[in-house]
């Protein structure tokens, strides 16, 4: 499992000197989880098979979602300043993000719109899918609008990616075709006995299954994602591309993760009984979604004004490590994630501060399709 994201994370990183810079990282994001996307199918057929094991659907979308966030985004914030005081750099300064990372912050915003209505009626239909499918293309349409990452950031990349995009004419083609076709083919072979040993092991230990399939298995799949952007956080000045490679994630992640869970368990719910099934979801799992979503929130409001500090770092991994170590605390974190969106929200409207990223925004959409009339 680990091996087949290496080989497509390898595979994407070449690729991404000859697209547009933000669409090789999106492209990027998407593929380093394609095992996460491998287990959340998995589980999503086995639930229209048995309606028993949904919970799990929900618990890997979930602890997918904030243990990127409420781990990753500040281990890559502590990383960037651990290096950064070694080379001589202020402690603890906050990453700045370009103004062209706007579109990965504004993002955001559309998909955790809409789930507040999938919360409301707690179930996930194929309609639900579409549109959250819909929203995704119309984020990769407005980054198709940046220019292409300059080859002279291509020393940053693996060796494996150096080789693959230096070979000539067919044969850098055929090279990063080999590293995605040798990662999706391991994929394919080892999604389904991963999940089935990791619900093996807990029973053996007497671990919750649902627990297991909400840190374990996100952990595991997302690892070499971590990986790699830890490696550009250690640069330092290549930090915000690490962020931004974990919120392009956390997009793809509320969009086509989410998106898949309903079309794979009414397929094979049609399969099994004939008949198409959309994706319900008890009070419990509603909790679980609303307790991601302001957490989600709240990393989008801490990145309005376009840097991310030791405090923001400090807090979320603080309060992801709570709900992690006592479960029962979970409604008790949603309170706080909400009340300290609240106070975000109010310093910005009383001290009259800019929402950078959504200015930056504006501007980028404004201008590209400006360059792209005259």
């Amino acid at each position: 499992m680990l091996l087949s994201a290496f080989l497509v994370a390898w595979g994407a990183e070449a690729a991404q000197f000859l697209i547009s810079q933000g669409l090789a990282l999106a492209i990027l994001a998407w593929l380093q989880t394609l095992p996460e996307f491998a287990v959340e199918a998995v589980i999503a057929w086995d639930a229209g098979r048995d309606p028993e094991r949904a919970h799990l659907a929900i618990a890997n979308l979930t602890g997918a979602i904030r243990l990127l966030l409420g781990l990753g985004w500040p281990m890559i914030y502590f990383v960037f300043a651990f290096f950064g005081r070694r080379q001589g750099d202020p402690p603890l300064p906050p990453i700045r993000l370009q103004p062209e990372h706007a579109v990965e912050v504004v993002g955001l915003v559309p998909p955790l719109l809409y789930f507040i209505v999938i919360v409301w009626k707690q179930s996930i239909s194929w309609i639900d899918a579409v549109v959250l499918l819909l929203l995704y293309v119309a984020y990769l349409l407005v980054l198709l609008r940046h220019p292409p990452q300059s080859v002279e950031n291509l020393d940053d990349a693996s060796r494996v990616s150096q080789w693959a995009y230096r070979q000539r004419g067919w044969r850098r083609t055929a090279a990063i075709g080999a590293l995605f076709g040798g990662g999706g083919f391991l994929l394919y072979v080892t999604a389904h006995p991963f999940l089935e040993s990791m619900l093996a092991v807990a029973a053996t230990l007497g671990i919750s299954q649902f627990v297991l399939v909400q840190w374990v298995a996100p952990f595991l799949s997302e690892f070499p994602e971590k990986v790699s952007a830890f490696l550009w956080a250690r640069r330092v000045t290549h930090a915000p591309m690490a962020l931004m490679n974990m919120v392009s994630s956390n997009i793809n992640q509320w969009t086509i993760l989410a998106a898949m869970i309903p079309l794979v368990f009414g397929y094979s719910h049609y399969q099994h009984t004939g008949t198409w099934a959309d994706f319900h979801f008890d009070t419990a799992q509603r909790a679980e979604i609303i307790l991601t979503l302001l957490q989600t929130g709240l990393g989008l409001v801490v990145l309005a004004n376009m840097k991310f500090d030791w405090f923001d770092a400090a807090a979320l991994f603080a309060l992801w490590l709570v709900q992690f170590l006592v479960p029962h605390l979970r409604l008790a974190v949603s309170i706080v994630y909400a009340l300290w969106i609240g106070t975000l929200l109010v310093g910005f409207v009383i001290r009259r501060k800019p929402l950078l990223a959504a200015r930056y925004f504006w501007q980028s959409v404004t201008q590209k399709r400006t360059a792209g009339t005259t």
